[in-house]
């Protein structure tokens, strides 16, 4: 089995399990080579409430990918917080927890989201 093989399997396993609502949303997250992606999503409506990718940081200049997720986990933490969302149920996508994934779910923890 391929590495994208397995993600997708780990995937549909997760997804199974996490919903989010619209008193508590799913934070989603997508990697791709170059960048880092991450949204909040009402699955009761289907909508996506907010969105950020790792482009968006002003201090992009000088920093690995690491240190932008992080950035990005910082700026949806504070978009969350204008839009009065606190509590979120993390979605990895299947990816696993460290890396990019884990420096972004800590930045948006430092940011003020609570998962």
């Amino acid at each position: 089995m391929r590495k994208l093989e397995k993600r997708k399997i780990r995937h549909r396993r997760i997804r199974s399990k996490v919903k989010g609502t619209s008193t508590i949303p799913r934070l989603s997250v997508f990697r791709s080579n170059q960048y880092f992606y991450g949204s909040i999503v009402n699955d009761d409506l289907g909508e996506t409430i907010l969105s950020v990718n790792d482009k968006e940081s002003k201090k992009a200049r000088g920093k690995n990918k690491t240190e932008l997720a992080y950035e990005a986990g910082v700026i949806i933490g504070e978009k969350a917080k204008k839009k009065k969302i606190k509590k979120v149920v993390f979605d990895r996508s299947g990816y696993k927890f460290h890396g990019r994934v884990g420096a972004f779910a800590q930045g948006a923890r430092k940011g003020g989201l609570e998962f």
